[in-house]
């Protein structure tokens, strides 16, 4: 069963985090959704977090994890936010099984299919050598030479965690996602359509959602909104926290 972290009463609501990150991403806005009636369970995916390791990972099993997870849960009638990898997560489910889903929520990322573009994040923690016990600042030194940008660095650095007391590890399944890497970026199924209320959320500042991207989702998503979050790159929802939240507000009351 997936990890979660679970808050709030009320409607459910399901956040899906995105490659290399964990519910731990979305405490603070987990939290203010819970304040505003929804009970929020916060996913961990297979290979991510908390949750266990699988050499299984496509999107048709991480779309099932989530299935039965709902059904362990007794959740019907969801609304699911998903970011990045997460989003294309929530969109198979939603197209897949639309009678579990009530609003689909999908954060900077299109249907469409991406090229391999994490080369250089998987360079960099693949150049940590946990054999020889490095500590944080260690890790942090070898990742900054291949990621300059602090805020991605801490990212990645919040999957590390003392595995025995004397030995730093990364919570993720690495060697997976090394094997793996061509699932990320793989297009929503053509046929797939999900005719019930979805709201798409693009960052002013990042390349995901093109404008030229817009018929492929109305395609897919017929009844879908897209709005930009302004001062926003591709992690949206952390760079503008408060926008990111009034759409989702707005648009799931």
């Amino acid at each position: 069963m997936l990890h979660s972290r679970i808050e709030g009463e009320g409607k459910p609501f399901i956040i899906v985090h995105g490659f290399l990150g964990m519910s731990d991403n979305w405490k603070t806005l987990g939290t203010q959704f819970a304040n505003q009636g929804f009970q929020v369970h916060a996913l961990d995916l297979r290979n991510h977090g908390k949750s266990f390791h699988s050499d299984d990972f496509s999107y048709e099993i991480m779309v099932e994890d989530i299935k039965q997870y709902c059904e362990y849960h007794q959740l019907k009638d969801i609304i699911i936010l998903g970011h990045s990898m997460g989003g294309k997560v929530a969109m198979l489910l939603a197209t897949k099984h639309p009678e579990l889903v009530s609003k689909l929520i999908v954060a900077d990322i299109g249907p469409k299919y991406y090229a391999p573009h994490h080369q250089k994040i998987l360079a960099a923690l693949n150049a940590v050598d946990f054999s020889k016990k490095p500590n944080r600042s260690e890790v942090e030194e070898i990742v900054s030479q291949y990621i300059t940008d602090f805020g991605t660095r801490q990212f990645l650095l919040k999957n590390l965690y003392w595995a025995t007391p004397e030995q730093l590890a990364f919570r993720f399944n690495l060697k997976v996602f090394n094997e793996k890497i061509e699932t990320i970026g793989t297009a929503l199924p053509f046929e797939n359509e999900f005719k019930k209320e979805t709201l798409f959320l693009r960052g002013d500042k990042s390349d995901y959602i093109l404008d030229g991207d817009f018929e492929t989702i109305y395609h897919h998503f017929p009844l879908a909104k897209i709005e930009t979050v302004k001062n926003a790159g591709h992690w949206l929802h952390a760079e503008n926290p408060n926008d990111f939240f009034n759409y989702v507000i707005d648009f799931i009351k």
